[in-house]
């Protein structure tokens, strides 16, 4: 049990300790070596975790976001308003994206998109597989009749976009601030709004 906790720790400190090499450095100037002496583990440990720097790169970026996406597992509720549920799942969303790591690191991913999109394709085909957490609140709702039937996964994502537009994109490719509270409400309240007058049920 110990040996499994020591493992454990070594591979949380080769993510934590690439992290911040790939932030600061970029993917091509991070090497194996760099980020072995941050971990303060061996080379031939962090191979032993992950085989390439691109798996390494992968794993980091997923696991950043799913500590941001963790804050996004808000059951739905059929006793509750979908305004009210909807606000707060969005305004969640907005707390996940706000994640400074998460950015910095989506914006090395996106680089690494123009320049090597082969090297970026897995790291967003995970991060698909894991924006769910909106994904089911959808599903769950349809399932109740609240919200017209169709393809859950399209509704997020169109919900989610309006999101990304102010809190994601202008983070990542311009360097802008993250929303305050006040510049949040309106588009909370906007994105909602629209998304419940497409696809709410029909009364």
């Amino acid at each position: 049990m110990n040996e499994i906790r020591l493992t454990d720790r070594k591979r949380l400190a080769i993510i934590t300790a690439a992290a911040a090499q790939f932030r600061a450095n970029g993917f091509e100037a991070t090497s194996m070596d760099k980020i072995a002496l941050e971990a303060g583990v061996s080379k031939r440990t962090v191979y032993n975790h992950f085989p390439s720097k691109e798996e390494l790169f992968t794993e980091t970026v997923v696991q950043l976001f799913e500590r941001s996406a963790s804050l996004l597992e808000l059951p739905y509720r059929s006793d509750a308003g979908l305004r009210e549920q909807l606000t707060e799942l969005v305004r969640l969303k907005m707390r996940s994206l706000a994640d400074q790591d998460f950015l910095d690191l989506a914006r090395v991913a996106i680089s690494e998109a123009i320049h090597a999109p082969e090297r970026a394709l897995p790291i967003f085909a995970r991060l698909n597989e894991r924006e769910e957490g909106v994904t089911a609140w959808i599903r769950a709702a349809q399932a109740d009749g609240r919200l017209k039937p169709g393809d859950p996964a399209f509704a997020a994502t169109m919900l989610q976009g309006q999101i990304k537009a102010f809190a994601f994109w202008p983070q990542v490719a311009m360097g802008a601030a993250p929303l305050a509270p006040a510049q949040q409400a309106p588009v909370i309240e906007a994105a909602v709004s629209m998304f419940l007058s497409y696809f709410g049920a029909e009364q």
